[in-house]
Parts: C-alpha cells; structure tokens; sequence
C-alpha cells in the first residue's frame, strides 16, 4: 500500500517538467527569433508566454498546497518560473538548466561563457552578467563555490537576481509570489 499514487505522482510530476520545457522553449524561440520580428510581435510573444508561465506557477502553487508529496518535486520548477517571470534570469537556457537540476550542465555553460570572453566574442557586460546568472542557479542547485566564484557572485549581482535569490530561499512564504510579481516588467 505504500506505492499507493507513487505513479500518479510520477506522472503528474512528469507532466510538469515537460509543460515548464515548453515554455521555456517558447521563450528561447522569441528570443532567437528577435531579429526575425518587429518590436510589437516580439514584445507580444514574449508577454504571452510570460503569462502562460504566471498562469502554470499559479496552477503549480494550488498543486503544492493541496498535496504535500509533490512538495521537493515541484518546487525547483516552481524556482525556475519565478526566475523567468522576474527576470532573474535573462538567459532562457540557464532557466532551463535549472528547472531540469543540471548542475554539470551549467558548469559546462559557465565555461563556454569564460572562452567567449577570453575570445573577444563576449563583452564584460555580457559576460559578467551571464555567468551570474549560472554561479546563482548553481548556488541554489546547492552546488559548492569556490571563493573566487563567490566574490565574483557578490560584486556582479544584480537587483533582481538578489530578489530571487531572496525569495528563492523561502518557497514555502507566499512573499515568493509577490517578490516574483513585482519584478515582472509586462
């Protein structure tokens, strides 16, 4: 009687992960596509897919308060939309690597971003930026870094990604719902 649901679960938790892959997708896909489409069209699908993604972190809350067992399994999801509804994280790529818990994944992205810059393709704006974001969802991932990774984090951070950080540190509070809204530049 002890698996009594596991699979629903496992199903249901399934379905989640695939939805989040989606939109997210959806949202690379704007943005690969940005210089394809004229500001209104971009602003456009990228506003309807940040709503899907308010819309999916509502439904996952109601989840999450009714059935504790989905709990630890939905709550990385759950982290990585507030992170793409806040705008944490401006690189759908790390949101991704977050959501799918792929620390190694993320080191490798880390290091491709040192070679860019190393290689003139990046400028330190870029660079600083995007390898905060993959120091902090390695961070939250509870992945170990080192000082210098650390120091680079603290003198690097911007103010929505401290706001996630924050927020992200407390899923249970609903302050997590709000800090995730007010960030949200529709």
């Amino acid at each position: 009687m002890s698996s009594y649901g596991t699979a629903e679960t496992e199903k249901l938790r399934s379905n989640v992960e695939e939805q989040l892959s989606r939109l997210l997708q959806q949202l690379q896909d704007c943005e690969d596509m940005k210089s394809d489409l004229d500001e209104d069209e971009y602003e456009a699908t990228k506003s309807e897919t940040i709503q899907q993604l308010r819309e999916f972190e509502a439904s996952l809350q109601k989840m999450m308060s009714g059935n504790m067992t989905l709990v630890s399994s939905l709550g990385s999801v759950r982290l990585a939309i507030q992170g793409a509804v806040s705008n944490a994280f401006k690189t759908p790529e790390v949101i991704r690597l977050f959501a799918n818990r792929q620390p190694a994944q993320l080191r490798l992205r880390l290091e491709q971003l040192k070679q860019d810059h190393r290689l003139k393709r990046l400028s330190v704006d870029a660079y600083n930026a995007q390898a905060v974001e993959v120091l902090a969802a390695l961070k939250r991932l509870g992945e170990e870094l080192s000082e210098e990774e650390k120091a680079f984090v603290q003198a690097n951070m911007t103010a929505q990604l401290a706001d996630f950080e924050a927020a992200s540190s407390d899923i249970q509070g609903a302050a997590i719902l709000s800090a995730a809204s007010s960030q949200v530049k529709a």
